[in-house]
């Protein structure tokens, strides 16, 4: 959608937007204290359901620029009637719950949605039409449908409001991509961002603070220029995760579309299809407990002071970081491609291996339980980033990479060719030098 000047009255949105967020995260914290406040003092049962909500479509929704439709789906993009029918499972909502929706429009080339609208439900079974509702009392904002199913909930260990899937995931390309010709792996130009179920019931409470021991984290977090630099990731970090139209967008139901994640390879050769030997960087963050991860080798990370504060958005605590790897069983060292990946039995290897946040190894099998939970059928491996095991590990995935898929030893860490703008240069606004220089730091 081309950007053109808008409505004043919406030049407010993205500020309402963000008010919206912090006030639904705020009521639903007070919601359940309440809930368990009034349960003590009176004596009452409080009682809970869980939600099968189906989100259908809308109708009549505004156009937001003075050229161009509203598109605010994944599903279809340019048009004022989505629809996306998609599904969303919540366990132990107490009864009295409200459920609130809201409504953005996606414009091509923006980094903040325009808030188009918003409503309030109950949660009662059955299908609902709703009004939606615009910022500023404007009304006429356009109808959505959904249907709620509705059963008593089983779960007593449960937390409230715990998300029960499915497991959505996106999948971003760098801004920098549409200027680059003849790219050998567009995957070291993306990252994904997977919303995973159980983090809190499985890690409760528990977070890994920044490193203070590490330098490129006391760069980030502490000292006079740390804003500064803080300012630069953070805006990497709305590039890389920007949500647009030509995101991938997709669910996970079985170990195929997990794998189907890992697929790819150099140019056009039959090797793109096949489940890549490679190394990624990893974090599964506090704010939405989604799980962010890129090649640990992409291009974007070339300049930034560290991979996983680009990941997590300069958070000061992650709820886990590190790396992983795809593997078959028995690993990269005992296989060969003349064996078809779908004949493959995969797991996933994954560690703490990171400088700026040094999770605790000692949670690393939460990170197994968690995995396994949102990866059915998946063998998941933990390692702690000293292990032996795992740099052998490690070092067998990359010498397949680079003997039997054409990867290069320099890709295997951050790099650009010369000349090459990075996603560093884009968020400076400084022009391509000579030779981009690599900082270390995980």
């Amino acid at each position: 959608m081309p950007v053109n000047l808008k409505n004043p009255v919406q030049s407010m949105a993205n500020v309402i937007e963000q008010l919206h967020t912090s006030v639904q995260a705020a009521k639903k914290a007070a919601h359940v204290e309440r809930i368990q406040s009034a349960a003590q003092q009176f004596g009452i049962d409080t009682k809970y359901v869980d939600l099968v909500i189906q989100f259908i479509g809308a109708s009549g929704i505004p156009k937001m620029d003075v050229v161009g439709s509203a598109d605010p789906s994944s599903v279809i993009p340019n048009t004022q009637s989505p629809v996306w029918n998609e599904v969303w499972r919540v366990k132990k909502v107490p009864t009295s719950a409200t459920l609130s929706v809201v409504v953005k429009d996606k414009d091509v080339g923006a980094v903040i949605d325009d808030h188009i609208g918003k409503f309030d439900t109950s949660i009662s079974q059955g299908t609902k039409e709703a009004e939606i509702q615009g910022p500023m009392g404007m009304r006429n904002r356009g109808t959505f449908w959904l249907k709620i199913e509705s059963t008593p909930s089983s779960g007593e260990s449960e937390i409230p409001y715990s998300f029960d899937g499915p497991v959505h995931y996106s999948c971003h390309r760098s801004p920098t991509v549409g200027a680059l010709a003849n790219l050998r792996d567009t995957r070291l130009y993306t990252t994904w961002k997977i919303y995973i179920k159980g983090v809190p019931k499985i890690f409760g409470e528990q977070v890994q603070p920044w490193n203070r021991n590490y330098r490129a984290a006391q760069a980030i977090f502490q000292g006079l220029a740390s804003a500064a630099v803080r300012s630069g990731i953070q805006a990497g970090h709305r590039m890389l995760y920007a949500r647009t139209v030509s995101n991938g967008f997709g669910a996970i139901h079985t170990p195929a579309d997990v794998m189907a994640l890992m697929r790819g390879g150099v140019g056009s050769t039959s090797d793109a299809h096949r489940v890549k030997p490679a190394v990624y960087t990893y974090v599964i963050a506090e704010d939405d407990d989604s799980l962010r991860f890129s090649e640990t080798g992409a291009a974007f990370f070339v300049d930034f002071a560290s991979k996983h504060a680009l990941h997590s958005n300069c958070a000061e605590s992650v709820r886990y970081s590190g790396e992983f790897h795809p593997r078959p069983v028995g690993g990269w060292q005992h296989f060969s491609d003349d064996i078809a990946d779908d004949a493959v039995e995969w797991e996933l290897v994954f560690d703490n291996n990171s400088g700026t946040y040094a999770p605790d190894a000692a949670l690393l099998p939460k990170v197994k339980e968690i995995m396994e939970l949102n990866f059915p059928g998946i063998r998941v491996v933990v390692h702690s980033h000293d292990d032996a095991a795992l740099k052998e590990s490690v070092e067998a995935c990359r010498a397949y990479a680079i003997a039997k898929r054409g990867v290069t030893e320099h890709e295997l860490q951050p790099h650009a060719a010369e000349g090459e703008e990075t996603l560093c240069h884009r968020v400076s606004g400084k022009k391509p030098r000579i030779a981009a220089a690599i900082l270390p730091g995980v």
